[in-house]
């Protein structure tokens, strides 16, 4: 987390005014903005939903109440056959002792029973079961109780109270809804009650929720006990919505439905939809009567309005934001020139000025009011810095001086000494060889045209000091240089090598002894030349090697001061980074008894090396 808030201060920091600017009323203005929208869309949806379940139960208590007022019509019809009571001990009688008196039956009572049947539209059979062996099955209104399934229901009836609705007739019940009442006559001698059973069609019963085939609900009947019996239009668009989900989208609901909590909405999801139900149970029927709606469906067209409105307002607050974008460039344009400015000063070109385009009585505003303070504080770093290099100029140039009049001094002076007293001891011809040597030395070293030599002619004059050394303490130094050509012609500073050649002679091996002098070069990552001079003598001390490698990390504007055993390393390295910089210099690397290197760095071009 500290990380990520690290990044992000990062970002927000190395991003332009502009982009910052518009970043701020982004969050002041954009984002509130669509924030609120989608807060006004979610209220709108809260109230959309309070007003369609308010409308849900309204539509689920008037189904109620019609079915209800249907029950009351089936029972007042079944209470008004039971008033015809010759009608029901002539069933109960010997139907078959008297033809006459059956016709008789068949023209009164029977006829006033079928007037009865008639009248109520929505009845579609009045049948009465009678345990009864004489009794005549000529009517469809009259059966013996064997033909009745099941044949013990009388108990279940008994036990409900006398009178029972079924949504599924017991027999043939898969569309019809079947009203059964115990029959009970003074002194009956049957085994059995005889049961009376009214039977009405689901298309006539249930008939204004079977023609509703569109809106928000979509209306289902259930029974109380099996989810699998339901009573519904299948022409409804809902169905034809939820496909093969139907059935568990009911099942879902039915395991939730509970009598004593009908007040509540019920809420499933099934797949990726949501529903809400709606319910009422109806006692007599041991049913529900449910409204079910689709959440999306109930949103739909709402949130179609909404994308809309979403929509304009997301297009508007983009037509601000790049219309103050656009003028947030403007207003910054010119505090882009200055940044365009301050770079270019950054790689040097100390020339890059603004240009205001105001008169000289013009004031301008605060952008440039900074921009004429940016050209004049341009030409005073100018000025100054012509006035640090001039001064920089002449305290190097005699510091070099110096160190050349040093240099040349002190190895004239030890060269003679050593000629004399090689000449006052053996008085030999070979003093001849060793002056020509000595000649060669003295005018490579007092004859300064340039400051700077060929590698090649910095190389044959190490040669010629080698010679003298070797006729001079009777020792055998042996030099090589194996370098390539084109290193030969590369220019570098003169009697930069040399100094480090007479150390390695004088420290390097004993007096009169032996040593290899190796030089070579390599160049480094394209920018440095490396000239390394190596010798296998005695090496350096471990704490006069950390002494010389800790002068040489030092300061290149630190005086020069010269040990017992002269100028030597830190001479050359002192004037090689005068002229070239810190990343020039030499370096020393020296295991004892073993060998030392020092190695000069020098920049990989072969031009503008002059100017000691």
């Amino acid at each position: 987390m500290n990380y990520l808030l690290t990044r992000m201060r990062k970002l927000y920091r190395n991003s332009r005014i502009s982009q910052k600017f518009f970043m701020a009323f982004s969050l002041t203005i954009a984002i509130p903005a669509v924030l609120v929208s989608f807060l006004f869309i979610r209220t709108q949806e809260t109230q959309l939903y309070k007003d369609a379940m308010a409308s849900g139960s309204s539509h689920v208590s008037r189904l109620n109440e019609q079915l209800r007022s249907r029950m009351d019509m089936i029972e007042n019809a079944s209470s008004t056959a039971l008033t015809q009571k010759s009608f029901v001990d002539f069933i109960h009688s010997n139907m078959r002792s008297d033809g006459l008196r059956l016709v008789k039956f068949r023209q009164n009572q029977y006829e006033q029973m079928h007037n009865i049947i008639q009248s109520h539209e929505m009845i579609s059979q009045l049948s009465f079961y009678v345990d009864n062996p004489n009794l005549h099955e000529i009517w469809p209104e009259i059966y013996h109780y064997d033909n009745f399934y099941p044949q013990d229901y009388w108990v279940t009836l008994r036990d409900e109270g006398g009178t029972a609705y079924r949504i599924f007739a017991l027999q043939d019940g898969e569309h019809t809804l079947s009203y059964y009442r115990l029959v009970r006559l003074q002194g009956q001698q049957q085994k059995r009650p005889s049961i009376m059973e009214i039977r009405v069609e689901h298309s006539a019963f249930f008939r204004d929720m079977l023609e509703e085939t569109g809106g928000n609900f979509f209306s289902v009947v259930m029974d109380g006990k099996d989810p699998a019996r339901t009573v519904y239009n299948p022409q409804h668009e809902f169905t034809g919505n939820a496909g093969e989900e139907l059935g568990n989208i009911l099942g879902s609901i039915h395991r939730q439905l509970d009598v004593l909590e009908q007040g509540d909405p019920v809420k499933v999801k099934v797949g990726d939809h949501t529903y809400y139900a709606l319910y009422k149970y109806i006692a007599p029927l041991d049913a529900y009567v449910v409204d079910i709606a689709s959440h999306q469906a109930l949103m739909k067209g709402p949130r179609n309005w909404y994308a809309l409105v979403v929509a304009i307002t997301l297009s508007v607050l983009l037509l601000i934001m790049l219309f103050v974008s656009h003028t947030t460039r403007r207003m910054f344009r010119r505090l882009e020139s200055i940044l365009v400015s301050m770079r270019k000063v950054r790689r040097g070109q100390l020339d890059a000025k603004i240009v205001t385009g105001l008169d000289d009585h013009e004031s301008g505003d605060e952008i440039d009011e900074v921009a004429v303070s940016y050209n004049n504080m341009l030409d005073e770093i100018k000025r100054l810095m012509t006035q640090v290099v001039d001064k920089q100029l002449i305290a190097k140039n005699a510091q070099l001086h110096s160190l050349h009049s040093q240099i040349n001094s002190h190895f004239l002076y030890n060269a003679l000494e050593s000629i004399r007293m090689q000449a006052e001891v053996q008085r030999q011809p070979a003093i001849a060889d060793a002056l020509v040597s000595l000649g060669s030395l003295l005018r490579y070293s007092m004859q300064w045209r340039s400051d700077t030599v060929a590698l090649s002619e910095e190389l044959a004059n190490i040669q010629s000091y080698i010679q003298f050394i070797n006729f001079m303490e009777g020792g055998s130094i042996e030099l090589t240089a194996d370098l390539p050509p084109e290193v030969l012609r590369y220019t570098i500073p003169k009697m930069c090598m040399q100094p480090i050649v007479e150390n390695a002679v004088h420290h390097a091996a004993p007096r009169g002894g032996s040593v290899r002098i190796g030089i070579s070069v390599s160049v480094e990552d394209d920018s440095r030349l490396l000239i390394n001079i190596r010798d296998d003598g005695a090496g350096v001390e471990p704490q006069m090697l950390a002494s010389l490698q800790a002068v040489l990390q030092g300061d290149s504007d630190t005086p020069i001061v010269a040990s017992k055993n002269g100028l030597g390393l830190e001479n050359v390295h002192k004037r090689l980074q005068l002229h070239y910089g810190k990343g020039c210099g030499l370096w020393i690397e020296s295991v004892q008894g073993a060998y030392t290197c020092v190695t000069i760095r020098l920049p990989w071009e072969n031009v503008n090396l002059g100017g000691w």
